[in-house]
């Protein structure tokens, strides 16, 4: 249960110049995700606020993220998780990122300041007071910012089935290559903000480490909504043992009209 908030921050997330003039999100977006366990046992919840803001004299978004489990799953293995991300307005690179979480005792209080510029990352482990400068990849996205900017630059016009998207992610204290597989158009029906509606969907799989958590490289697929927004709807985590699957139950903020299929 501890990596549940994890899936839905590594994978909510999916062109160009022209959508830098229109952006696929604004100030105000929310989401909360439920989470099960093997298709029917209630694992947690998520959410992910935008707001705008202003940090060292450049105008950013800060997004916060908060997991916890609920019901019995709490009872049995407590998480509490924070995350927040500072990245430009313009370009969508990350200034600052912050991971406060708490996993069943498991602890981390992690602050990371981003020196592009030079490609370094400034890591703050608060809980043991150490601070340690690492060499960061080129154009370098945290676990949040990773998301927004991929919304904003991956144009869905021109992606054809098979296509991988590739970009570099850091986190904690190490650098990832983080990559992405469009699989294709899907039609699938959602639960959203109390109404059973059908939505168009772009399904993607994107790779993960296998080992103790996920059976192998592609165990991971994600529904995205195929319109201007391009929000997380459905992700489906097939796990060492069972599966957690994270559904979008309530969104507001939205930039543009989430579309629906009308029959």
């Amino acid at each position: 249960m501890k990596h549940l908030f994890t899936i839905i921050l590594l994978l909510v997330g999916l062109s160009t110049s022209k959508s830098q003039m229109d952006p696929a999100f604004q100030e105000g977006e929310w989401f909360e995700f439920r989470m099960s366990y093997s298709g029917w046992f209630k694992a947690g919840e998520a959410t992910l606020k935008v707001d705008e803001k202003e940090l060292n004299g450049k105008k950013v978004y800060h997004v916060v993220g908060k997991g916890k489990t609920t019901g019995l799953a709490n009872a049995f293995f407590k998480v509490r998780d924070r995350y927040e991300s500072y990245f430009d307005k313009e370009t969508g690179a990350p200034y600052k990122f912050i991971r406060k979480i708490d996993e069943g005792g498991h602890t981390k209080d992690i602050e990371i300041d981003f020196k592009h510029r030079e490609r370094k990352a400034v890591v703050n482990n608060k809980k043991h007071k150490e601070v340690k400068t690492i060499a960061t990849e080129q154009d370098v996205q945290d676990m949040v910012s990773m998301y927004y900017y991929l919304r904003n630059n991956i144009d869905i016009a021109t992606l054809r089935e098979g296509d991988e998207i590739k970009t570099n992610m850091f986190f904690d204290e190490e650098n990832y290559g983080f990559k992405l597989k469009y699989l294709g158009k899907e039609t699938i029906n959602v639960d959203v903000n109390g109404s059973d509606v059908k939505v168009n969907t772009l399904r993607f799989r994107p790779y993960v480490m296998a080992g103790r958590v996920f059976k192998e490289e592609e165990s991971l697929t994600l529904w995205v909504s195929a319109d201007k927004n391009k929000i997380p709807l459905k992700i489906k985590a097939d796990l060492a043992v069972g599966s957690l699957r994270a559904d979008l139950v309530k969104f507001s903020g939205l930039k543009h009209p989430f579309k629906i299929v009308v029959d």
